[in-house]
Parts: structure tokens; sequence; C-alpha cells
């Protein structure tokens, strides 16, 4: 198996993002990729993809990636493939090259033509929007 390494890039002293290269393989166990403020996978990985829950994060799986496990983030575009459950607290964009071969639990979900999933599309929202009717009253104007 073929082994790599895993770059971080930093903007103002923060870690923005994490790059996974084609042609690389990680075989992770337990939780990986905590605290992914924003990644890309062009290449394979092997386990859970899991984002802190209350911090913004945004996943980009290319045309030439593959996932084995769970992913767990708030915003995830996908054009390769994921074998494992979904999980996107606000966001998912599948695109048309995008399989997708578990369940897939969304907020708001965007399916070009030619995205495959195989298994269960679940609509969750991430919060509960309570709305508060009146009742309506005219009154004549003079």
């Amino acid at each position: 198996m073929r082994e790599g390494l895993r770059r971080r890039r930093s903007i103002g002293g923060r870690r923005d993002s994490d790059l996974v290269a084609d042609e690389v393989v990680f075989v992770l166990f337990g939780e990986a990729f905590d605290d992914v403020g924003a990644g890309r996978v062009d290449g394979e990985v092997v386990g859970n993809v899991t984002a802190v829950s209350d911090q913004p994060s945004t996943l980009v799986v290319s045309e030439q990636a593959r996932v084995e496990g769970e992913i767990s983030v708030s915003h995830l575009v996908v054009n390769g493939e994921i074998s494992g459950p979904v999980f996107v607290g606000e966001f998912l964009e599948l695109q048309s090259r995008s399989r997708v071969k578990g369940d897939v639990h969304y907020n708001s979900l965007e399916m070009h033509l030619g995205a495959v999933v195989e298994g269960h599309l679940m609509h969750s929202s991430s919060e509960a929007k309570s709305v508060e009717l009146k009742l309506a009253t005219s009154k004549p104007t003079v």
C-alpha cells in the first residue's frame, strides 16, 4: 500500500485546508480529519472524515477521489466516489460524476444530471423554524 503525506496550508496562522493528493492512500482508524475547516480529497481515503460539529466545514471530493467511510461535515461537494453514510448539516452538491453508496442525510441538496446515489436520501433540517401566525384584521380607512 502506498503512503503519502498530508499537507496543511496556513493562512494567518490558522489551518484552513487539508489536501489529499492523487495516488495517495490513507488507511485511517477511528475519527479522521477532525477539525476540517476546508478540505479537498483528490486521492483515496479509507476511514471516517468528520468535522467539528459546531464549526463550519467544507469538503470537496474530486472526480478522481474515493472515500470509504462515514463523512460528516456541514458542506460537501462530491464529484467522486463515496462508500459509506454521508451526514451533511447544511448544503450537499452531488455533481454529475458523483457516486454515493450509502444513506445520505442532508439539509439542502443540489443533484446534477448523472449523479448516482445507491441508498436513501433523507432530508433533515438543521434548525426547527417556527412561524407565528397572526389574524388579519381589516379596519376601514376614513
